[in-house]
């Protein structure tokens, strides 16, 4: 049995249409009826839309509108503001400017905790090297006059009777 049955229902290739469904997710396929009724909106809401900047379709070399799926997402995010929240137009630009800004914001702060990720471990790396190399002669600063003195140097400071003094 050789097919969709014999590995479980699934198909060969997998991994592959899965980065082909990817990349089909900002690529134009809806004309503008089909985007508008999986958005579960008027056409000519799109439109209005589009003029207001809250959705940038692709064009066609006919100048046909075509909408990708993160189009018809972003169409039913803002039917979800307008009707469920109750959001103008003005609100639900303000929203999704606040949400790209949010985005980047997250992105930025997963490349920064990386990069601190990363510095803390070469910090890590490098006091461990220092350590091997000094095998236990770095010792700690200390203000003068209040300096730690080994018990050897404080010896042999004082008077010795072995040498008469």
């Amino acid at each position: 049995m050789a097919g969709p049955e014999a590995s479980g229902g699934r198909s060969g290739g997998g991994a592959d249409r899965r980065r082909g469904a990817d990349a089909d997710a900002t690529r134009g396929v809806y004309m503008i009826s089909i985007a508008a009724e999986l958005a579960g909106m008027h056409p000519q809401t799109l439109r209005i839309y589009e003029t207001r900047g809250l959705i940038t379709p692709k064009r066609s070399a006919k100048n046909t509108r075509l909408y990708s799926r993160d189009d018809v997402e972003r169409l039913q995010r803002i039917q979800e503001l307008t009707s469920e929240l109750g959001l103008n137009l003005a609100g639900v630009e303000r929203v999704t400017a606040l949400e790209r800004e949010l985005e980047r914001t997250r992105r930025r702060l997963e490349r920064l905790e990386a990069q601190s990720a990363r510095r803390e471990r070469e910090l890590e790396d490098e006091v461990e090297r220092l350590r091997r190399v000094s095998r236990g002669e770095v010792v700690r600063y200390e203000q003068p006059g209040r300096a730690l003195v080994r018990v050897r140097d404080a010896r042999s400071s004082r008077r010795d009777p072995r040498l008469g003094r």
